[in-house]
């Protein structure tokens, strides 16, 4: 029940004052003392629906893209043709020229390099300039070339991947990764009897393992394939000593092919 101040004597009412002026009130709000616990509940407005912003689209994945464009490509024709369209390699975006492959698509022996140098990357070929020579010397001495008609003797190369790093730098492991299915369905639509992998990144690439003076010499399995892990022409041209290595395993080979 309300206070009637009209029934307050001047003393009370005077303290009554003072004792909200020490509260801190300072102004009269109202005319009439108001309870506020006496009010309706407030009442609560319905909130806002919350708008969503549209999800952002999935990021691509370049392996599995990599993948569903190899598989698609019946020939080495529309295979080369899917590696060009690729869009999610940068490497592509600084080389002059794909490079894909040379030699007979026949050939029992495929030889997979790392990546295109400099003269490779401005003739679209692999395997060119100094270290391509001494590669077509190496097989020669055991009677196969990359430009023979005869399967028989005939050889088919290409590199993990067909664009140049850039100052001939490695390759590194996303781009390796990225471009992995187009190699293996490469070497599907080849159909070798053997691989040659030459170098640590193409040891990598197809036996998942790199120390490739160690691992030189010694056949491995790759793609269900026999695999002779090579160093590297231009690491032979810089070690002219290990050519006796590299020798013992072009007779391997050699040897592999004759049986």
């Amino acid at each position: 029940m309300g206070i009637d101040v009209a029934d307050l004597d001047w003393e009370t009412a005077t303290a009554m004052l003072a004792w909200q002026v020490d509260l801190g009130a300072t102004e009269v709000i109202g005319d009439e003392p108001l309870n506020r616990y006496d009010l309706p509940a407030a009442v609560v407005r319905p909130a806002s629906p919350v708008v969503s912003a549209p999800a952002a689209p999935a990021a691509p994945d370049p392996v599995a893209e990599a993948a569903a464009m190899a598989a698609a490509s019946p020939d080495l024709a529309a295979l080369r043709a899917a590696v060009d369209a690729f869009p999610h390699c940068e490497l592509r975006r600084g080389a002059r020229n794909t490079v894909f492959s040379d030699g007979h698509a026949g050939a029992r022996i495929m030889v997979i390099g790392e990546a295109p140098g400099r003269e490779e990357d401005q003739a679209g070929r692999p395997f060119i300039g100094r270290a391509g020579a001494l590669l077509d010397r190496m097989l020669a001495a055991i009677g196969l070339s990359r430009d023979t008609p005869d399967p028989a003797r005939a050889v088919y190369i290409t590199n993990v991947l067909p664009w140049r790093p850039p100052q001939n730098r490695d390759p590194l492991p996303q781009e390796v990764e990225m471009m992995l299915p187009f190699l293996t369905r490469h070497v599907e639509l080849v159909a070798p009897d053997i691989l040659v992998v030459m170098g640590n990144t193409s040891a990598k690439a197809v036996l998942g393992q790199t120390g490739i003076t160690r691992l030189r010499g010694t056949w491995g399995q790759g793609f269900g394939l026999p695999v002779m892990p090579m160093c590297h022409p231009a690491y032979l041209l810089r070690n002219p000593a290990a050519k006796r290595e590299a020798w013992a395993d072009l007779l391997d080979i050699q040897a592999r092919l004759s049986q």
